[in-house]
């Protein structure tokens, strides 16, 4: 039971981490599952999962509520209608990635989810960030500000997160790196991505909740219940990080280290394992 703690609280602490830094979570897990092994059945890892990604999403709500919630009473209207518009960009966003997914899901977990997938788009994804910083020089990026980017780059933004359906991509990544083709500069890119993982994770999350009778024993509902909330915190300080890193920080190092993974992960997965 001792060692299972640990290991609840070391994958809390990497999903933390990797979930919103452009390095894939997948990747990750996948290879720090296979290190320290999983946690007890497949259904119990599944639902384990969707929990820590839930205590990510908590963390994003807790620091933007103010920005994101539309409703608050003494809310000035000018930023009640800055509310409103992100949230329509964000549903406008997420439409791509809900449809194809919702389509194509059992195919994708079928024929990209495995060890060489995931090393391939760490190295791709990784190269395609050194790409875009060093296209990108010190020119200026279009859209400064949230509620300056348009509809049509939300949507834009939306195609790109698309891609990430396939393993090892990272959600966060995939949409960054959009944001920052479309013209929006790294901040607005970050936060964008992070408000777009509010609905795709909550939704994801829900219907995989579904599939389960949650019938699961005290020390697993602890266990549960450890793993989200570690996430949550870990998940609060990355993004606190990652906000403050760009602001004076290209996302180079970023590329550089998925490219290191997915080198380590087409090693391990094929000559060492």
């Amino acid at each position: 039971m001792f060692w299972e703690v640990i290991k609840t609280i070391i994958f809390g602490i990497v999903e933390g981490i990797t979930e919103w830094l452009p390095v894939s979570s997948t990747g990750h897990l996948i290879l720090l599952k296979e290190l320290l092994g999983s946690l007890r059945t497949d259904e119990f890892w599944e639902m384990f999962e969707v929990l820590i990604q839930l205590g990510a999403i908590i963390a994003i709500i807790v620091i933007y509520f103010d920005k994101l919630n539309p409703f608050a009473k003494n809310k000035p209207q000018a930023e009640t209608d800055k509310s409103i518009r992100l949230w329509v960009k964000v549903i406008v966003s997420c439409i791509p990635a809900a449809v194809i997914g919702l389509l194509f899901d059992d195919l994708i977990d079928k024929y990209f989810f495995n060890s060489t997938t995931v090393a391939i788009t760490l190295i791709l994804y990784g190269v395609l960030f050194i790409v875009v910083e060093n296209m990108h020089g010190k020119k200026s990026f279009k859209y400064k500000e949230l509620d300056k980017l348009p509809y049509k780059t939300a949507f834009g933004i939306g195609l790109f997160q698309v891609l990430s359906l396939i393993p090892g991509t990272s959600r966060s990544g995939a949409t960054i790196l959009g944001g920052m083709i479309l013209g929006a500069n790294r901040t607005v890119s970050a936060e964008f991505t992070f408000f777009l993982a509010i609905p795709v994770m909550f939704g994801a999350s829900l219907l995989k909740i579904i599939k389960f009778n949650f019938n699961f024993s005290f020390f697993e509902i602890i266990i549960l219940l450890l793993g989200m909330v570690v996430s949550f915190i870990v998940s609060f300080l990355s993004i606190k990080f990652l906000l403050s890193y760009i602001k004076r920080n290209s996302f180079k190092i970023f590329g550089f280290y998925r490219i290191a993974l997915g080198i380590v992960v087409l090693i391990y997965f094929n000559f060492i394992r």
